[in-house]
C-alpha cells in the first residue's frame, strides 16, 4: 500500500534525480546541496536505523525536537517513509530525535542525538548511556529501504500547530502549502520547522527545490541569483 511520501521518494529517485532538491545554508559559511538521489539515500539510511535498530514500525510516534534544518527534513521523511506519526511538540512518543540531548524530558524507547554541523561524524562531547549518536551510526546502514510493514494510509502522520491531525494519506492535500510547477523556493529556517516541512513538501509535491537558510544566513540579491530562487 502506498502514500504520498512513498510515492514522493520514489519520484526523488527516480527522473531528474541529479537536480537539487535540498539546499542549506548554515552559519560558517556551510553550504549543503542535496540532489533527489543523495537525499533519497539520507532517508533510507536513517530509515533503516529506525526500523533495524530501533524495531520502529507503522503507528509509532517520533518526536521531532530539532530546529528547521536539513537534517530534520531527512527525519520527517524518514518517519513518514515508515508510517510514523511525526510529533513536534508534545513529549508523548516512542522516540525523541534531539540536537539537545541533555535536556531530553519524556520517557522513549530511545534518544537519538542529532549533531547538526553537516561535517560532524559523531556528536561532540558525551551522551547518556543508551542515548544513540545519529552521526555516528547512520552511515552504516543500507542505501536502499526495505519496509517490514506498509504504513497506514488512515493513520496519523502529523499534528500541526493548531492541533489538526494530518493523515499519511492526506499528508500532501491537507498539510503541504500548495506551490507552482517547478519552484526554486526560499524557506527561511526562522519560520520554524513546521512551515519548512510544509512549504518543503508542497515544493517536491510539484518538481520542485527548496533553498533553507539559517537564521544568521542573510538573504543577499548574491545568494538569491546564485541559488536562482523564484516562484512561491
Amino acid at each position: 500500500m502506498t502514500t504520498p511520501a512513498l510515492d514522493l521518494m520514489a519520484t526523488l529517485r527516480s527522473g531528474n534525480s541529479t537536480a537539487p532538491r535540498l539546499t542549506w545554508y548554515g552559519p560558517d559559511a556551510e553550504r549543503v546541496e542535496l540532489s533527489g538521489r543523495v537525499l533519497d539515500n539520507w532517508v533510507a539510511k536513517t530509515s533503516n536505523l529506525l526500523q533495524d535498530e530501533l524495531d520502529a514500525a507503522p503507528g509509532m510516534r517520533l518526536r521531532l525536537e530539532l530546529p528547521a534544518h536539513w537534517k530534520a527534513l531527512v527525519w520527517a521523511l524518514s518517519a513518514w517513509q515508515l508510517g510514523l506519526e511525526a510529533v513536534l511538540a508534545e513529549p508523548d512518543a516512542d522516540f525523541l530525535v534531539t540536537a539537545d540531548p541533555q535536556s531530553a524530558d519524556g520517557n522513549y524507547d530511545a534518544v537519538i542525538a542529532v549533531a547538526l554541523p553537516a561535517l560532524a561524524m559523531r556528536w561532540s562531547g558525551e551522551l547518556a548511556p543508551g542515548c544513540i549518536d545519529y552521526a555516528a551510526e547512520v552511515r552504516s546502514h543500507g542505501d536502499v529501504f526495505m519496509s517490514h510493514a506498509d504504513p497506514d494510509p488512515r493513520a496519523c502522520a502529523i499534528v500541526d500547530s493548531r492541533g489538526r491531525g494530518h493523515l499519511h494519506g492526506e499528508l500532501f492535500d491537507t498539510f503541504a502549502v500548495a506551490h507552482e510547477e517547478g519552484v526554486r523556493l526560499h524557506i527561511p529556517a526562522s519560520d520554524g520547522l513546521e512551515k519548512a516541512l510544509a512549504h518543503a513538501l508542497g515544493a517536491w509535491k510539484q518538481g520542485g527545490s527548496v533553498v533553507l537558510t539559517h537564521p544568521d544566513v542573510e538573504l543577499t540579491d548574491k545568494l538569491l541569483a546564485a541559488e536562482r530562487i523564484h516562484g512561491s
